[in-house]
């Protein structure tokens, strides 16, 4: 095939898109329809509470949009990352509304469900095989315990088990935890394309139009892989790419300048040239793909590790703000004298002042200069209670603390809302937050006949 094209309809399922740009993509008659829907941007708390990262309307509208015009062309349809965690509760709660759309929309579809939960047992085992390696050392070592605290664990899947969905005929592909750019990069390779062009694509694809200017993830772009390079364009009229903005992407989320990991190959982008070819295209070349010795794949799995309650408050009295810090350090003091049976180590009160340090906190360059904050006051605890009540009794110290040259007895804070003490609830962590060696994919594949 002379070239491939791949459309992206935006850059996370349910971000949203103009269905105008869609269907721009839709007119350069597209061989595939792909979109990441997952990210651990945000953290273990989506894997770890089984929650998606979108609404469910969010993610029905979008999906409506490309099921529609998709299905009936017989244009495959592939979702990364299914849900935002790619966990068997995320597939699922997709599946439910591909199911839904297909039977309201009347459309036959022939789905692959490409699951990527691993088991407990199987991730323990490989590393007492010492075949598993710690992201990250912050990350708590791979134990029964932490195992057995853990939700449930997932895998980054590469091209290879989409590729194989892609042979087997499906019309929509619902992977679970994948790599990023692999889902578009499989396209490609299905379709012969060499794979450092197919998976240099992906990289720019996952995020939609972020690689144009203005950028934005609720946005379509079209790429378009040839024999020795690939090319991208915006489908809206008010956005265009330039040689800067998609080099620019190519850096996006990458430990090193040039080298990019994934499951079983690393991106060499040394060599890469952009090029400006006119109507708003631009070309790319050069891009390497070179395969691994061994074949790794990231684990990520979440377990819960306490309860958080939080306060917004606003503060504008200069002398309050003159000695902030200081005052809410003993704000905490006097909270931790007033509950001497709670274990000091078994919770943490933390004050962030948007405004004036919450970003940077101590490494902050800039003097204050403001004439208003915003705090932001945390509570994390053991339970849900405690974190609570230690919430509650910080919240009414603060707001009537008698700090040194208060002129009023008023409140010190300011509260946007009532109730102004808010239950987050449960606090996750990444329990594991490895890379597995395999010798076989642990990623299998489900196929179903939906809709009419």
């Amino acid at each position: 095939m002379k070239e491939v094209r791949i459309l992206s309809p935006c850059g996370i399922l349910g971000y949203g898109f103009p269905e105008s740009s869609f269907l721009r993509g839709m007119d350069e008659n597209p061989h595939g329809i792909i979109v990441d829907a997952g990210s651990t941007d945000a953290g273990p708390h989506k894997l770890g509470a089984g929650v998606s990262i979108v609404s469910r309307r969010a993610l029905k509208k979008d999906l409506e949009i490309m099921i529609k015009n998709g299905v009936p062309r017989k244009i495959p349809i592939i979702i990364g990352s299914a849900g935002g965690a790619g966990a068997r509760i995320h597939v699922e709660s997709t599946m439910e509304l591909i199911r839904e759309i297909l039977n309201e929309q009347r459309l036959p579809a022939k789905i692959a469900v490409i699951w990527a939960d691993i088991a407990k047992e199987e991730v323990l085992s490989a590393h007492q095989a010492g075949k598993i390696t710690p992201m990250s050392p912050n990350v708590p070592a791979i134990t029964e315990k932490n195992l057995s605290e853990t939700n449930g664990i997932v895998a980054q899947m590469g091209h290879e088990p989409i590729l194989e969905a892609l042979r087997g005929g499906a019309d929509i592909m619902v992977c679970g935890r994948a790599y990023d750019p692999s889902p578009f990069a499989a396209l490609g390779i299905f379709y012969g394309k060499d794979p450092g062009l197919s998976y240099h694509l992906g990289k720019i694809l996952e995020c939609g139009a972020l690689c144009a200017e203005p950028g934005t993830t609720k946005d379509s772009i079209l790429g378009t892989i040839k024999d020795s390079s690939f090319t991208v364009k915006s489908l809206n009229p008010s956005r265009t790419c330039t040689e800067i903005s998609v080099a620019a992407h190519t850096f996006y989320e990458k430990e090193h300048p040039y080298l990019l990991h994934g499951p079983g190959f690393s991106l060499d982008l040394s060599e890469c040239r952009f090029t400006s070819i006119g109507d708003g295209q631009i070309e790319v070349t050069n891009s390497k793909y070179i395969s691994s010795e061994k074949y790794y794949i990231k684990l990520e799995g979440a377990r819960q590790t306490a309860f958080r309650t939080v306060v917004i408050a606003g503060v504008r009295d200069p002398i309050l703000l003159e000695n902030i810090e200081e005052i809410e350090q003993q704000v905490e003091d006097q909270v931790r004298e007033y509950y001497p049976e709670i274990q000091a180590d078994s919770y943490s009160i933390n004050f962030y002042n948007y405004g004036m340090n919450a970003v940077l906190g101590t490494r902050e360059t800039e003097e204050f200069k403001g004439h208003e904050i915003g705090v932001l006051l945390e509570v994390v605890a053991d339970t849900q209670e405690m974190a609570s009540s230690l919430c509650s009794t910080a919240r009414s110290t603060f707001l009537h603390f008698g700090h040194e040259k208060r002129k009023s007895t008023a409140g010190n804070l300011a509260f946007p809302f009532a109730p102004s003490d808010l239950e987050f609830g449960p606090v996750y962590e990444f329990s594991v937050y490895h890379l597995m060696e395999i010798s076989e994919s642990p990623f299998v594949i489900e196929y179903s006949q939906e809709g009419m």
